[in-house]
């Protein structure tokens, strides 16, 4: 097993990353700016936990050997979310991010795995498959795109292998408060009668965080299937269905009034991820 190094480990995917790591038998060095939320998580007393807060990494250090050399790295961290369309996502989180993936590739990291997103696919429609190209539209997802680019680009100053997983879309305990099932949890326990939303047609891939963490976990551990690798389901479903099976799940009644918000204007209306190459390492199992 392998000594795998974790940022944003108190994250949302963070914390079922760094459980799905330790239940596979990984040594986990766990790090994120939140000491005090790691101190609170399950796997705190199983896992060596470094807090690190990027905005404030010295220039000329060590970075590498300051978390104990690991044999790889899953990188999640990345701030400001689910402000998507923030400057600050290219003028502060990109060269921050770059700087520190650099300092490690350059004292010695040989294996990473950095989270995408699949808005970096911008306005495409239907099945996305990865080697379409990029062509985001919202700082976030530009920032994710430049940074990928930088780091192939780095490949040829050093010897690395990279996995860049773009995640879809997620649901699960923890999760955001400002996120669709997280606004009805609240809504449900409220008790109220009706449900804001928006028209419900448009078409997302979904999966529950527990198998994303375990997807990344998967991706992070194989060395046969590099570069960029689509975290999804392949299953196109409504928002509205989600919505409507959620409900079905939880045994609870609300009525959904649809078409109270308008669509966001960064994502097209239909869109999955083709799982082609998730699946070739999941058969590899």
């Amino acid at each position: 097993m392998s000594k795998i190094l974790v940022t944003g480990a108190t994250g949302f995917i963070g914390q079922y990353t760094v459980a799905e790591l330790i239940r596979r038998g990984h040594t986990v060095i766990a790090s994120s700016a939140n000491p005090q939320k790691a101190r609170q998580a399950d796997w705190y007393g199983q896992v060596e936990y470094i807090p690190f807060n990027l905005a404030e990494q010295p220039s000329d250090a060590d970075i590498f050997s300051f978390f104990g050399a690991p044999d790889s790295l899953i990188h999640l961290a990345w701030e400001g979310l689910p402000d998507y369309k923030g400057a600050f996502h290219l003028e502060e989180n990109y060269p921050r991010h770059a700087a520190f993936l650099e300092n490690l590739l350059a004292h010695g990291l040989h294996d990473l795995t950095v989270i995408g997103t699949c808005l970096e696919y911008g306005m495409q429609e239907g099945k996305l498959e990865e080697q379409r190209p990029a062509k985001p539209i919202v700082a976030y997802a530009s920032a994710k795109n430049r940074l990928r680019i930088r780091l192939e680009e780095l490949q040829t100053k050093y010897s690395f292998s990279l996995r860049w997983v773009r995640l879809f879309y997620m649901y699960g305990r923890g999760q955001n408060p400002k996120s669709l099932l997280s606004q009805l949890d609240k809504a449900l326990e409220a008790g109220e009668e009706i449900f804001n939303m928006s028209g419900g047609q448009q078409v997302r891939d979904y999966l529950p965080v527990e198998k994303v963490a375990a997807y990344i976990v998967r991706i992070a551990e194989q060395r046969r299937v590099q570069g960029i690798i689509n975290c999804c389901s392949n299953r196109p479903v409504a928002v509205a269905d989600l919505v409507e099976d959620y409900l079905r799940r939880v045994r609870k009644k609300i009525s959904l009034n649809l078409g109270y918000y308008p669509y966001p204007d960064y994502e097209p209306m239909r869109f999955w991820g083709d799982d082609s190459k998730l699946k070739i390492i999941l058969e590899d199992e």
